[in-house]
């Protein structure tokens, strides 16, 4: 029987608390020769071929037997069991929660009003790639010719995901010759956004997706508006030119404004969407079907390792773990994930959605206040970029920030060459070395504007090649450490109501409808 209980509650993490000072500086733990062993021994390999390394992480032996009774009392996997069998985890909205299902089956095959759910995304997902390869043939074309453009219309779940994806797996596509189609992203209710994508785009080569569950996204529908209206102003025909991705129950359903359909369900939370056809239809357009089914069993793979309950093999529950850890007890409130990739350059802005907004909570999932801090404050950019920017208050602010490196050893594109005796990949990885290093060990100097305190802990995911399988995966680890932290917090990760209420207030606004501050803010902006 799975029992739901604040972490407070929990003897082991009361245990825990009484860890606090017992782990020895940083500086100490990777100084010296024990420093190499401790790189080799503190590490967990990930599926396709990642390795998490959390050495220069304040944890020692005590600590990590200790998270694992955590693991086992607060029952992690079992929950996780009970999520991908099926059982109604979103609270909030009474829900399953089955974005797992969309690129593997771990457990049993969910069956809701006679449907196999399994079935259901894998027939979704069969039929954006037969239309994909209808599109890449021409026989799926606009007025003037091929499709050569496809454009995103979405916001939030329907944009950050998909869009942190394709950039991830441009160069790589295109450096195997698998990128079929560009694409491109429309997400914000500002007309400039819009205008800047489609002003250096011919319309007639152009497909655009439609990407709302409900169908009533106000901030999607307007911009399909302002979409259709320069379709009709270039004497084109919007119905030719647009797919829609949403649910079988929502108005955008089986229209003859559309092409083509694909659906998704309630089961799948937007910031949980990008593998299913909320990610695979634009994907799929732009890479074709295979490349797409790379990145989903990588996901896949993670997925599956993810249900081990010894912590030291299962990377993505140690991870989570230690983020409890350094949120609860050593009072750590933000985190920064920094992908020495240019990939990866929006992945971190994908993940501040999918951390935030799914543990970003005050109350448990039976609406009871919590007394322990929750969800972290998430930020990142790639490396060396960020070096340049804000890792001045990483280094020496008053505020210690954990950070995640992530960072492979070759290049997705054949583009290296040597300047002053290494190569641009050797210097990227090496900065990438320093940084951990200098981020725990610091240095000492007499001027105490020079002087690093170290103590700054951080951990790595790193592999080989940044290939598709590799992507998945990483995407997997977070989602699944995410989640494993909201069971851990006892939150249900899974709704999203703070994002609720400034879209009820708005419409108030364009219904002429509020009073007070409302109205006068809004008429200082609304001209």
């Amino acid at each position: 029987m799975i029992n739901w209980t604040n972490l407070d509650k929990l003897d082991s993490f009361k245990k825990l608390e009484k860890l606090k000072n017992s782990v020895a500086p940083l500086k100490e733990l990777l100084g010296g020769d024990g420093g190499a062993q401790r790189v080799a021994d503190y590490s967990a390999p990930m599926a396709t071929g990642l390795t998490y390394n959390y050495a220069a992480k304040q944890v020692n032996e005590e600590v990590l037997d200790v998270l694992q009774e955590l693991a086992d009392e607060a029952q992690l996997i079992d929950k996780y069991e009970a999520l991908y069998n099926g059982e109604v985890i979103n609270t909030g909205e009474k829900r399953l929660v089955l974005h797992h299902m969309t690129r593997g089956l771990l457990g049993e095959h969910v069956i809701v009003n006679g449907e196999d759910k399994r079935t259901f995304y894998l027939e979704q997902q069969n039929r954006i790639i037969q239309f994909s390869k209808k599109v890449h043939s021409g026989e799926i074309a606009g007025e003037n010719g091929p499709f050569k453009n496809v454009v995103q219309i979405g916001i939030g779940g329907s944009d950050l995901g998909p869009r942190a994806i394709y950039l991830a797996l441009e160069n790589y596509a295109r450096q195997k010759d698998m990128l079929r189609m560009k694409a491109y992203f429309i997400s914000n209710v500002d007309p400039d956004d819009a205008y800047g994508v489609l002003s250096g785009l011919d319309l007639s080569e152009t497909l655009f997706v439609l990407v709302s569950k409900s169908g009533t996204t106000l901030e999607t529908l307007t911009n399909e508006t302002l979409v259709r209206n320069m379709l009709k102003d270039a004497k084109l025909d919007p119905s030719k030119h647009m797919i829609a991705v949403t649910s079988k129950t929502s108005p955008l359903a089986n229209s003859k404004d559309y092409l083509d359909s694909f659906y998704i369900d309630d089961y799948i939370g937007g910031r949980y969407s990008s593998t299913s056809a909320v990610g695979g239809a634009i994907l799929s357009l732009a890479f074709g079907g295979f490349l797409f089914d790379r990145f989903l069993q990588g996901a896949a793979a993670q997925d599956s390792q993810a249900k081990e309950r010894d912590i030291r093999k299962n990377p993505t529950l140690l991870d989570a773990l230690i983020g409890i850890y350094e949120r609860n007890v050593l009072g750590y409130a933000t985190t920064a994930v920094l992908p020495y990739a240019q990939g990866l350059s929006r992945f971190p802005a994908h993940l501040q959605q999918a951390d935030m907004e799914s543990n970003g909570k005050s109350v448990n999932r039976f609406g009871e206040p919590v007394s322990y801090k929750t969800g972290p404050v998430l930020f990142g950019e790639p490396g060396t970029n960020g070096q340049h920017s804000f890792y001045q208050l990483l280094h020496q602010g008053t505020d210690i920030i954990p950070l995640q490196f992530i960072g492979f050893s070759n290049n997705q594109g054949n583009l290296d060459f040597d300047v002053k005796g290494s190569t641009s990949r050797a210097k990227l990885c090496a900065n990438l070395a320093a940084q951990i290093v200098a981020f725990a060990c610091g240095k000492e100097d007499e001027n105490p504007n020079k002087r690093f305190d170290g103590g700054r802990p951080s951990s790595l995911i790193y592999g080989d090649k940044f290939t598709p399988e590799a992507l998945g995966s990483l995407l997997s680890h977070y989602e699944n450490k995410i989640m494993f932290q909201g069971f851990a917090w006892n939150l249900n990760s899974f709704d999203q109501e703070g994002v609720q209420l400034g879209k009820v207030l708005a419409t108030k606004v364009l219904g002429g409808e509020c009073t007070g501050a409302l109205k006068a803010f809004s008429d200082l902006l609304i001209k």
